[in-house]
């Protein structure tokens, strides 16, 4: 059972980065897409960015990135990155890991998430 596990969240003012880590246990990613979604308060969770693990590793990112996030992924340690800059306010959120099969479209596994607060 494939299990993730998030960490490097915390508080941060405005204009600050942040790295994001998600490590991957319980599975081989070879047929995976890793992916980071948000969640604010009050609002629905959001796709962030996403990465094919194996090949070229095919990137996605959602338009508020706005180039300021980079997904990365180091296939040895199993662990996906998340490299955040620029911060403001309305970044602030709940930051998810998740993996679906390269076939499926829902994202099926979960991490149990990893707080980040930009103080304005």
């Amino acid at each position: 059972q494939l299990q993730l596990v998030e960490s490097g969240g915390g508080l941060v003012q405005a204009g600050w980065g942040l790295r994001l880590s998600c490590t991957a246990s319980g599975a081989n990613l070879s047929n995976y897409v890793m992916g980071w979604f948000r969640q604010a308060p009050g609002k629905e969770r959001e796709f962030v960015a996403s990465i094919v693990w194996s090949g070229k590793g095919l990137i996605s990112y959602a338009d508020f990135v706005k180039g300021r996030f980079t997904i990365e992924r180091d296939k040895y340690q199993n662990t996906m990155y998340l490299q955040m800059t620029g911060l403001d306010f309305e970044d602030t959120a709940v930051y998810y890991c998740a993996a679906k099969f390269r076939t499926t479209s829902q994202y099926g596994y979960w991490g149990q998430g990893t707080q980040v607060t930009v103080s304005s």
